[in-house]
């Protein structure tokens, strides 16, 4: 893979998770969170595309998203592979069955915790 490859996956999921941080910052309303679970999944599904990128640009193939993660986590590309984990299945649980309970619980993890994990990412660092 070539490195402008990996630079624009590394953007685009940089840009989805700053898109992701301003509609945490102004959710008021259902609607509101809705489009912030809606931006998370979009940003998880970037985020673990952008690591199979840098993986296989450092030679390591991976081909699911929870290998991939397994993968980012044995090279040191990311510090708790538990946590990515959790949004993944987050993001599934999102994405395939609504509940109203379940997402007010989805929403609050991507709000209290998710989101400075996700900020804390950088992959830039291992090009």
């Amino acid at each position: 893979m070539k490195k402008s490859d990996v630079l624009i996956k590394i953007k685009n999921f940089e840009m989805a998770r700053q898109r992701l941080q301003e509609a945490i910052d102004i959710a008021q309303d259902e609607l509101d969170k809705d489009g912030v679970l809606q931006r998370f999944e979009f940003t998880i599904e970037l985020l673990w595309k952008a690591l199979k990128a840098v993986l296989a640009y450092q030679g390591i193939e991976c081909f699911s998203p929870r290998n991939c993660i397994k993968e980012a986590y044995k090279a040191h590309l990311i510090d708790d592979d538990e946590i990515i984990l959790d949004m993944l299945e987050d993001r599934n649980l999102s994405s395939h069955i609504y509940d109203q309970k379940r997402s007010e619980e989805i929403f609050e993890r991507i709000k209290k915790v998710y989101i400075s994990y996700l900020n804390n990412i950088n992959l830039k660092k291992w090009l």
